[in-house]
């Protein structure tokens, strides 16, 4: 039997219960509360309630039923819905970022950007799409652009929304762990957390310490990580979360694979693949199969691992993602030496296939570091991340034998990095530290004061330097271009330039 007729009165007490369910972090009951007011009532109050629906599913990981009701929302929304259909839109692409479509992500949130900039009143949607237009930024491994709009999210929460402040102080944790500045990093990710637990925000708390235990995990600190990700996964299990659920089974996987724990580390991470694929979370399918297939390789069993590998570089290619291809290519290059040295027998034709992986996504990953912003960042993209990478190559050439490779690689990084002084002469001045509201009244309760070094640094780490091209591409004098056929397969394989258009000699 259906659901009879609610009321307004009745149908608005009702959204007010799904709303106090989900604070209490009871997920899978505010779903059903909100599915009963869609299926019982009508206009605004239907959409609302199919809208806080697609949130929840979203939330519990169906984020193929989310997109589906968000779009049912916005088909029967009034154009002119001035909050409900930017909000809507802003929901649509955190869906279908999840789902991996990036480019649907960043339509749905021009549409609402476009909407609210003739809103005089919304900062809290302003501030929410903003934070998403970080997230696709993130996802595509922009990270100036992630953190120019980062800040902006930041500056716009102080102003307008000052209890969504931890948001873009997580996100600019991440982006500048990402590149390397962990002292900002730190810092952003403490007050983050503090921000949420002054909110009594229990959902970002949670996330906040799954995202800073990561964060531990990957600057090698296990024993300052694990404790965080217990405790936010016992809650998103409890909650029904699935989406987050996976993510700590990965990380906790990781952890057991470090130990050498490698069948608790594989019953974690198929746990974490049956997360992400019963949500079509399929980024993070890609990214447990490269793991896996980590785990496969050490247990000898390479065949697995290649299977895996070779999912999870399509998943990335079909989605236009060349570093995330390169990144993929560097591992299994790596994971192909290891397994030679661990058999202790030569065999050419893995070392040549591997030195075929290692040297193209050396060449891309390298090249990343020219899109950063200051010369800080590309000292340590270069240290962290491309010096690792190249140094593989670099490896495998030798004990490929291929001496002309060897040459060529010593050419190319030779030849620097030079200061694109055209691009300088015409940027616009650099920027100066946000503009911060006063401090709050003394004995005031809000949480304003506590941002306040947080939008600082903001200011600091989105500093200017000097921007650089791209490297040249090298001609010797009889005609020859230095790395010529890796630069190519580097740019067809993984969709993105390496590679300047000017050409130099090379010396």
């Amino acid at each position: 039997m259906g659901d009879q007729t609610l009321g307004p009165d009745a149908a608005r007490d009702l959204l007010a219960a799904g709303a106090a369910a989900y604070s209490r972090g009871e997920v899978a009951e505010a779903l059903r509360t909100f599915e009963r007011v869609a299926r019982s009532t009508t206009g605004d109050l239907r959409t609302s309630a199919i809208i806080n629906a697609a949130s929840m599913s979203d939330e519990l990981g169906d984020h193929t039923r989310a997109v589906d009701l968000y779009r049912e929302a916005l088909a029967v929304m009034p154009a002119d819905a001035a909050r409900m259909r930017p909000a809507a839109l802003v929901n649509l692409s955190q869906a279908l970022q999840h789902l991996g479509d990036l480019d649907g992500a960043q339509d749905a949130l021009e549409q609402a950007r476009g909407l609210l900039a003739a809103a005089d009143d919304q900062g809290d949607l302003r501030v929410a799409c903003l934070l998403s237009l970080t997230a696709v930024a993130m996802h595509r491994q922009q990270w100036a652009h992630a953190a120019d709009i980062a800040t902006e999210s930041l500056d716009a929460a102080l102003r307008f929304a000052p209890a969504l402040a931890g948001h873009p102080l997580m996100n600019l944790a991440a982006i500048h762990f990402e590149t390397g500045r962990f002292d900002l990093s730190d810092d952003f990710a403490g007050q983050a957390l503090d921000a949420f637990e002054t909110a009594g925000d229990v959902n970002a708390v949670a996330e906040s310490q799954q995202n800073l235990g990561i964060m531990h995990v990957r600057s090698g600190r296990p024993d300052d990580a694990e404790p965080l990700l217990l405790s936010s996964q016992t809650y998103f299990e409890r909650a029904g979360i699935s989406h987050r659920a996976g993510i700590g089974s990965k990380v906790l996987a990781f952890l057991a694979e470090g130990r050498g724990d490698t069948e608790r580390a594989s019953t974690l991470y198929r746990c974490s693949l049956d997360y992400f694929r019963s949500s079509g979370a399929v980024l993070d399918v890609a990214d447990v199969e490269t793991r896996l297939a980590t785990v496969a390789f050490g247990e000898v069993r390479p065949d697995e691992g290649e299977t895996l590998l070779a999912a999870a570089f399509d998943t990335y290619r079909g989605l236009g993602l060349g570093l995330h291809c390169a990144q993929v290519d560097f591992w299994h290059a790596a994971l192909l030496e290891s397994a030679l040295a661990v058999s202790g027998t030569p065999d050419s034709a893995v070392r040549a296939r591997a030195t075929a992986l290692a040297v193209p996504a050396a060449i891309a990953i390298d090249a990343v570091r020219c899109t950063l912003p200051n010369g800080r960042q590309r000292e340590q993209w270069n240290r962290e991340i491309a010096d690792p990478a190249m140094q593989l190559a670099f490896r495998l050439a030798y004990a490929s034998g291929d001496a002309h490779l060897v040459a060529e690689l010593v050419e190319a990084q030779c030849a620097g990095t030079t200061v694109d002084v055209g691009r300088a002469g015409h940027r616009t001045p650099a920027r100066l530290p946000l503009q911060l509201p006063d401090l709050p009244p003394a004995g005031a309760t809000g949480t304003e004061g506590s941002f306040l070094l947080g939008a600082a640094l903001a200011g600091v780490a989105a500093g200017a330097g000097l921007p650089v091209p791209l490297p040249p591409r090298l001609v010797t004098p009889d005609g020859r271009n230095v790395l010529g056929t890796a630069i190519a397969v580097a740019e067809e394989r993984y969709g993105r330039d390496v590679r300047d258009s000017r050409v130099v000699p090379a010396r």
